[in-house]
């Protein structure tokens, strides 16, 4: 007798979509909240300038009767930033959006309002680490110095407050004003409830170096005698006159050992000499320059061959390949490549190249400078102290909404649905006395085990 599974009805049976869409993953944006928001007027351009007049010297000694103090110079320091125009889009057809179960359009525009957040989060740690203030964890020299155990401890996080409140970095919730007079009511103070009624700077950290201090022991004995709650819930928060925000869009920095590149073929403009390389990998998602290649020298050049070498074959990545000038072993300049874009501000260049892929680079190309490499396989999270006033974010534009859903001379037939948004917008910092950032590595790899 025949026994009828149900192999056999396959195209009889119907699949189950469910109606409610699952969540992505949280990101965690705050950089954005802590700018000054500065505004562009239009038809100004696009460059913001600021003037800062500097402090006066004083005087070394007293006047003599009847003669006048030697005139000062009154010194002028202006710091300068850019507004970039910024923008997403997802497009649909018609026949997408008219028999797809779930809401498309709603959908992207959930998505790309979420990109903006992102994205303004990701433009503002790369401004912040242009900050030239570093404290590097237990007083390492370097990011390369820095060794695997280097984790985030009180002792550096105390030095960097010390070195920013000597500089005069003004405090969150404390007095304003160029020279302030210091009076303090301790009747005043023994009344106060929480962190954000005292003066105190901004730190902003990956969890993952954030949690290594708050594991530390000198942390945890000084918890476990005032507020065993913070041991409890897990919280950070404040400590040693700096409130901590985590933040899991951070840039980080892994050392990887170089990339061995050769010269052969014919082509190019490179001269005959001794050039540097280095390979850099972007993370796709963010395109955080985050994989550090070691830089390797002594490359002999004879014109006109090129300088060849095959990209890492990480997956989630694209590479960029950065070369010296002829003679120097100092990293200023990405290469000339026929693999990079063919369109856009870096066309021509060795940038966005895909993993395991040949690369030629036939020329020296714009300036860049890539990040420092830490030692190989040592993995470095930066975190950002800052006190008020330390950067802006420049706006040209308000973030503008595009929904293109009716016909036009392009789509006359209205076979398309378009949701985009842009704006106009930059960041700057405005005193480097004012901003630091710690480097630190962390115990936590991120990788389950």
């Amino acid at each position: 007798m025949a026994l009828n599974s149900s192999s056999s009805y396959q195209a009889d049976v119907p699949r189950y979509i469910e109606a409610q869409t699952l969540e992505v993953a949280q990101r965690f944006c705050v950089v954005h909240q802590f700018a000054d928001k500065k505004s562009i007027d239009k038809h100004t351009g696009t460059n913001w300038t600021a003037t800062r007049f500097e402090r006066l010297q004083l005087p070394l000694a007293p006047v003599s009767e009847g003669v006048p103090p030697v005139a000062q110079l009154l010194p002028i320091t202006q710091v300068t930033g850019t507004a970039l125009q910024w923008a997403g889009r997802v497009e649909f057809t018609d026949v997408a959006v008219t028999t797809v179960q779930h809401d498309l359009l709603r959908e992207a525009t959930t998505r790309l309002g979420m990109q903006l957040a992102e994205l303004r989060e990701r433009n503002g740690w790369n401004m912040c680490m242009s900050c030239t203030q570093v404290n590097y964890s237990h007083s390492r020299g370097s990011r390369a110095a820095l060794q695997a155990t280097d984790y985030l401890d009180p002792a550096t996080v105390n030095r960097t407050f010390t070195d920013l409140e000597v500089l005069g970095a003004p405090f969150w919730s404390g007095q304003t004003g160029e020279t302030v007079q210091r009076s303090i009511d301790y009747g005043a103070r023994q009344s106060e409830k929480g962190p954000w009624n005292t003066e105190h700077l901004v730190a902003i950290g990956d969890p993952r170096p954030l949690q290594d201090l708050r594991s530390d022991s000198t942390v945890v004995q000084a918890w476990s005698f005032s507020d065993v709650t913070r041991l409890y819930i897990n919280e950070l928060g404040y400590w040693s006159g700096i409130h901590f925000c985590k933040s899991n869009m951070t840039p980080t920095f892994t050392g990887v050992a170089a990339v061995t590149a050769a010269s052969s073929g014919t082509g190019g403009s490179l001269t005959t000499g001794t050039y540097a390389v280095q390979v850099t990998g972007w993370d796709n998602q963010n395109q955080y320059e985050s994989l550090i290649y070691q830089v390797q020298t002594g490359l002999s050049v004879t014109s006109p061959a090129p300088i060849t070498l095959t990209t890492p074959s990480t997956a989630g990545f694209t590479y960029a390949v950065y070369v010296s000038q002829p003679g120097s072993t100092a990293i200023l300049n990405l290469g000339l490549s026929a693999q990079g874009p063919t369109t856009g501000p870096y066309a021509g260049m060795a940038i966005s190249i895909p993993p395991s892929t040949a690369v030629t680079i036939t020329g020296v190309g714009l300036f860049q400078v890539p990040p420092a490499a830490p030692a190989t396989g040592i993995k470095v999270y930066p975190t950002i102290v800052f006190g008020q006033r330390a950067f802006a974010a420049l706006k040209l534009e308000e973030v503008s909404w595009n929904r293109l859903f009716e016909a036009d001379k392009s789509d006359p037939h209205n076979q398309r649905r378009v949701i985009g948004y842009k704006f106009f917008e930059g960041w700057v910092i405005l005193n480097q006395q004012f901003l630091a950032r710690i480097e630190s590595t962390a115990s936590n790899t991120g990788a389950f085990t």
